[in-house]
């Protein structure tokens, strides 16, 4: 009997160091977090987050998001305030891998970093959000429907943004932390 020879895992291009954030804008994370209505039936939210700033921009409820979907959505968070990150940390997952989103991030000049299959440490501030919206929001509410769903993320969104300190952003909120930088900018 012949034994099989152990296979070497070599990755196919070395991972790269992120650059320390230094600005807002710099680095997005997005990722999906499912959850039921109070009649079984599933939905999607897709986040958004500035991982400099702790910020939450988004949260969008769904019966199924493609990439078209998560396309639409990053257009409306650039209208307002004509913002557009560098880069762009997802997972592989179906919305974020599709060819609208591809084309998009190209023709905006975004650069979409992927994680490595398995690896949710890759993309930590993401993970860490969603787990604060599961078990601040997700896990304590009944929602009734869809819109009900929104209306409830919606309000959870304004409370982590205005009133929830953070830790690493020296007990402020991240609202209070970009006030904090513009401020600074202006001197």
């Amino acid at each position: 009997l012949r034994r099989k020879r152990p296979r070497r895992h070599v990755s196919a291009a070395r991972r790269q160091q992120h650059p320390v954030l230094t600005h807002v804008d710099q680095c997005w994370s997005m990722d999906f977090v499912s959850d039921n209505l109070f009649n079984g039936r599933r939905f999607r939210a897709l986040t958004v987050v500035d991982n400099f700033s702790r910020e939450c921009l988004a949260i969008h409820a769904g019966k199924s998001l493609k990439g078209e979907d998560v396309v639409r959505i990053m257009e409306a968070l650039r209208v307002p305030d004509k913002r557009l990150p560098v880069r762009i940390q997802t997972d592989n997952g179906s919305g974020f891998i599709s060819k609208s989103l591809d084309k998009w991030a190209y023709e905006q000049g975004v650069t979409m970093d992927f994680s490595r299959p398995g690896k949710p440490t890759d993309n930590p501030f993401i993970e860490s959000f969603n787990g604060s919206l599961r078990d601040e929001c997700l896990n304590i509410h009944w929602f009734l429907s869809l819109e009900d769903a929104q209306e409830k993320l919606d309000n959870w969104r304004r409370e982590y943004n205005h009133e929830r300190t953070h830790s690493s952003l020296n007990d402020m909120t991240p609202a209070e932390f970009i006030r904090s930088l513009r401020k600074d900018e202006d001197l």
